[in-house]
This record gives structure tokens, sequence and C-alpha cells, in this order.
């Protein structure tokens, strides 16, 4: 009896231990596949300037044999090379901020203005003070402008819920960058959204579709593929090198159609949110993914090359957060014809101007950004 006691105690122990090693290796412990998954393949722009295009490449393909064509640093996009005799200009049609006077001397391309309010400048001080927050309508933002990107952050209060705003316009989808943390691709891999924005000195960014958390569904970034294996229940928001969205799933379409139809970005979260301008979740959809009220991180395109980022805050007192429902009826307030749910909770972070202007939250106990494992930038 002694010894079956003693053999119950060990297989317990084993157990034990094999259950510990899976939750680490799960959640835990760094796995890198790609340990320098910095490339951009700007390969696939190259029909801008000459009407030719490789389609783009994979993973090995661009990180293989030859490192230094797949370094960010030293690669130039053919419309940029000095030597090529292509002037750099504002395109005719590019809009320009109304906040951007023409007869203000000391604003110049590339530099921010701030006259969104501080959090204290919002609240005041005093009998009387209020938040000059109006529901449904934005205050006036923080803008940056340069001759290819332009942004204006807004504030929204909506639904009991603070909601971030960055309206951005591009005269190029190349300037719709992502990142790994860290630059590298593989399980558990994480960094803060600000820590992996700063690395690439973006301009702006929000957190990705945390690819990390999935063994499946596709990855395609900046042009090269890492992850082939699809997940045919996920929508997968597919941006093209001409900048527009498509939805699509991956039992239509395999990783390489994708990247040879010119898929800039892939992303496998969802749901979609709105599709040819129509809304297609409803509360339903919230089914299984805990409360329904959270923090959120969408993205999505309201007209060639103007597109629409919104993260709202959740889990507090201040703010509620926002239904998938919710969040694709506000997007569809603001012009998207298409957009596309991120990942949202704790993750959910905006980035601009060298800082987090968001609250993120995961429990609403403490304001601190979650580690993810990738970002969508402007640069």
């Amino acid at each position: 009896m002694k010894h079956k006691n003693l053999l119950a105690a060990a297989y317990l122990g084993v157990l034990a231990l094999f259950t510990g090693y899976v939750m680490l290796d799960t959640f835990v412990i760094p796995t890198a596949v790609t340990t320098d998954a910095a490339a951009i393949n700007t390969e696939m722009f190259a029909d801008e300037q000459t009407g030719m295009s490789d389609g783009g490449v994979t993973a090995e393909k661009a990180l293989g044999s030859d490192a230094e064509t797949t370094d960010p640093d030293k690669m130039k996009h053919p419309s940029f090379d000095d030597t090529d005799g292509f002037e750099r200009k504002r395109p005719p049609d590019f809009p320009k901020h109304d906040s951007f006077d023409e007869g203000d001397e000391n604003m110049e391309h590339g530099s921010f203005r701030h006259p969104f309010p501080t959090p204290s400048e919002r609240s005041g001080s005093g009998e009387g003070s209020e938040e000059k927050i109006v529901t449904s309508e934005s205050s006036d933002g923080k803008t940056y402008e340069d001759e290819n990107i332009s942004i204006r952050i807004s504030e929204y209060y909506e639904n009991d819920t603070r909601i971030y705003v960055a309206d951005v316009k591009l005269s190029s989808a190349q300037y719709l960058k992502t990142a790994l943390a860290n630059d590298s691709y593989g399980k558990n891999i994480t960094a803060a959204t600000s820590d992996i924005a700063a690395s690439k000195n973006a301009v702006f960014a929000v957190n990705g579709d945390y690819y990390g958390a999935r063994e499946s569904g596709y990855v395609i970034r900046n042009g090269v593929i890492y992850r082939d294996k699809g997940s045919e229940d996920t929508d997968v928001l597919c941006i093209y090198t001409d900048g527009h969205f498509e939805i699509t799933n991956s039992g239509e379409k395999t990783a390489e159609q994708l990247l040879a139809d010119g898929v800039w970005q892939a992303f496998s979260f969802g749901p979609a949110l709105i599709e040819d301008g129509s809304i297609t979740v409803t509360e339903k959809d919230e089914v299984g993914k805990g409360m329904q009220s959270n923090p959120r991180t969408a993205i999505g395109i309201i007209d060639d090359l103007h597109y629409v980022f919104v993260v709202s805050d959740g889990r507090t007192s201040e703010s509620a957060g926002l239904t998938l429902k919710e969040l694709a009826d506000f997007m569809q307030k603001l012009g998207a014809k298409t957009a596309y749910n991120l990942d949202g909770g704790g993750s959910s972070t905006m980035y601009f101007d060298g800082m987090v202007i968001n609250n993120p939250t995961t429990s609403g106990n403490n304001i601190s950004e979650r580690k993810v494992s990738d970002i969508v930038y402007i640069k």
C-alpha cells in the first residue's frame, strides 16, 4: 500500500512539473523563430516608379543570405534615392489640416503643434470647473505634418468612455508600417508599445494584433511572411501596397497568394467591424469575450490613403470601455468604410510624439502598458 502511495505521489509530482513547464512554455518562456525581424520589403513599392514589383518576399528570403539589403537603416525606397532624380514633394491633392495656418512662419513640415489640452488643463481647478470634452464632439487635437504624413489626434467622450482618435493621411502606404517586439518573431517575445515605437522613431503607433498569443493566423508584416498557417474562423485584415483594405479569410487564399497580390500588412485578430460601409458585428459577437465593455483598439480606412485609428480606455470608473458594436458604431460615425478590431484590453495603447496619450489598464487598479508582440506605426 505504501509503495502504491509513493507511485501515486511521484506521478502527481511529474504531472505537476510537466503542467508547469507547459504553462511556462506557452505563456512565459520566449522562443524566437526569427531573431532579426526588422525587414521592410520596399521592393513591393517599386511599381510606384518603375511599374514593376516582385510581389513580396518570405521571411526566409528577406532574412537569409543578403542581410544587408534587409536592414531598414540601409535600405532606400527607390523613389527616395537621391541619385534617381525623383523630386520629393507633396502630391497636389494631399490635404493640409486646417490647424496649419499658411501664414504661420514658425510652423515647418515635420513639426508638432500641441493645442491638445492635458488632463490637468481639461479638469481645471476651483468652483465650476468641468472637463472640456463634449460628448460625440472632438476637442482640438495634437497635429503632425510633413510632406508625406498628416496626423491629427482628437479625444472624444462617448458611451461613458474616453476615446482617442488619430486621423491619418499618407502619400503612400509605405508609411503605414509594423514592428515586432525586439525585432524578433516568435512566442512570448513582448515589449511595451511605447518602447517598440521609440525604437523605430515612430511618429505615431498603436498596439497590433498580438500574434504571439496564437499559433495560427497569417502574419504578413512590411511585405514579409512570418506565419503562413491560417485560422479559418478568423477575419484577416489585408492592407495592400496601394493602401486599400480588404477583409478575407485564410480559407480563401494562402499567405503566399496574398503576398503575390500585393498585401503589405496582414492581421489576424478581428473581427471585422465594418465592410463596404456597413457594420458587420452585433452584440452577439461579444459572447465568449469576457466583459462586454473593454478597452479597444481598431483601425479603419475612410478614403484613399486616409485612415483612422481608434483606442478607447476602459475598466475604470472614469471610462467604462466599449463593446464591439459600440466600437463599430463609432468607427462608422468617423466615416470608416472598412474597419477592423485589433487586440484590446490591457494592450490598447496609443502613442504619439514620444508619449502614451491614453490610459492603458488591464484591471482598472493601475494605469500601465501591457507588453505586446507587435505594433502598427507611422513613420
